[in-house]
């Protein structure tokens, strides 16, 4: 199973990971090599802030975070947690999920 987080805005990726009112955080069981199972859950923030994402992060066994804006050092954190950060993404949540899936996803990249 792969987590995958999300931070939002709307029905768009936050521009700064720790400031993010919400996340999305999807999980994907595989049960082939080609098919597998997408559930979805949205976490609200009452006070966004760096230390409520890093543990929920490290409460949900996230594996993958896929963002606009994080800052160096907490992306240099994460990797050294095994995390792996796409990072400079950004506009509307759905196609930038789609992009990932199919293995097209790389930082810098904008879906508007």
């Amino acid at each position: 199973m792969e987590n995958i987080l999300i931070p939002i805005m709307d029905d768009e990726l936050s521009p700064r990971f720790d400031l993010a009112p919400k996340v999305l955080i999807i999980s994907i069981t595989r049960e082939t090599s080609a098919m597998g199972t997408l559930n979805e859950r949205v976490i609200d923030f009452e006070t966004p802030s760096a230390e409520a994402m890093y543990r929920l992060v490290m409460a949900e066994n996230i594996q993958t975070i896929i963002c606009a804006g994080i800052e160096n050092e907490v992306f240099e954190f994460l990797k050294r947690k095994g995390i792996k950060v796409v990072d400079n993404v950004c506009g509307q949540v759905d196609p930038i999920l789609e992009a990932y899936l199919a293995g097209q996803l790389s930082p810098g990249q904008f879906y508007f």
